[in-house]
């Protein structure tokens, strides 16, 4: 069975409600009479339960405190399928925190606490090395610019290192290019930083909005001719895909929306998800951008980076996947 390693961080996510509480969550009144309610959250995590429930053997590589809403988000990740064997928990650290507020159109404005936060520690722990090592056993890695931007240069040097070494034995890195301003020093670093992703990655997720904040001015052209890895996805502003491939270029649009949308968080997320999936189970790149916009398409109209188990869409089956081949 294919399988898939994601890197990231998990944070615990209050977003503003419209009032009473979801089962399972708790809710509190701030100074200024909003209602809040807390769950956990973060972009490769989110992408991560989306995989597990697409059936994809997914495992989350991260680092947690011992602290209480730690053992939580374990056993929410438990529940949904995804594997907790590579998550390290270290004494006396707490989880990062990020609020959401959303506007009349569902658009997202995040505010985080995270500088302590214990995933931020991973690259730099006595097991990283048996972390990294164990890259080479999975037919995917895939991780964020986000991901990227919580360790030190020595931090994502050491990563990079340990991909390379695992794409020598047919593991594919998949990079999604999920940019944060606030999460790097200065966008130099970031730019730099992307270049080695870029070239290290079979397959790259982006779109004009992280693009542009780096590339000023350029434009879809010129964007995506920054990027050389061999499978590109680059997502419009508008819900539409260009894609670039071995043997050809495509445009995949998303099919019109027929519910209103709610809340855009984890839209990202959720078509990397679908995309890797279909990928996995033999689907062409634009037979998986059209699974990507239909999973994000559903989770724009539900609250939250997660949507409850029984909106989601029902499992396709894909042709079997290809035997993993070393890369050369």
């Amino acid at each position: 069975m294919a399988s898939v390693a994601c890197i990231g961080e998990c944070m615990v996510e209050l977003r503003q409600a419209q009032g009473g509480q979801s089962a399972g969550q708790s809710s509190g009144q701030g100074q200024g009479g909003g209602l809040y309610s807390r769950g956990f959250g973060g972009d490769t995590l989110n992408t991560a339960v989306y995989l597990a429930r697409l059936e994809v053997k997914v495992d989350y590589l991260t680092a947690l405190g011992d602290d209480a809403l730690s053992d939580e988000m374990i056993a929410a990740w438990n529940a949904e399928g995804v594997g907790t064997r590579r998550v390290s928990r270290l004494p006396g650290k707490l989880p990062g925190l990020y609020m959401i507020q959303t506007d009349a159109k569902g658009e997202r404005q995040f505010f985080h606490w995270r500088d302590s936060a214990a995933a931020r520690q991973l690259m730099s722990l006595p097991e990283t090395d048996e972390l990294l090592n164990s890259l080479m056993s999975y037919d995917i890695v895939y991780l964020s610019a986000i991901t990227l931007s919580i360790y030190d240069a020595a931090g994502r040097e050491r990563l990079f290192a340990a991909i390379k070494r695992s794409r020598l034995l047919g593991t594919r890195f998949v990079f999604d290019t999920n940019f944060r301003a606030r999460g790097w020093p200065d966008r130099d670093v970031a730019r730099e930083v992307f270049a080695t992703a870029f070239a290290t990655a079979d397959i790259v997720l982006t779109s004009t909005e992280d693009l542009l904040a780096l590339y000023p001015g350029e434009s879809h052209e010129q964007l995506m001719a920054r990027i050389p890895t061999p499978e590109l996805v680059f997502r419009l502003a508008e819900p539409v895909s260009l894609l670039r491939f071995p043997g050809g270029t495509s445009e995949v649009r998303a099919e019109p929306m027929t519910k209103p949308v709610v809340d855009t968080t984890a839209a990202g997320d959720s078509f990397a998800a679908a995309y890797i999936a279909a990928r996995l189970g033999g689907s062409d790149p634009v037979e998986a951008a059209q699974a990507g916009h239909r999973l994000a398409s559903l989770v724009i109209c539900y609250a939250g980076a997660i949507i409850p188990g029984y909106a989601m869409p029902p499992k396709k089956r894909h042709r079997p996947a290809t035997t993993r081949q070393a890369t050369k």
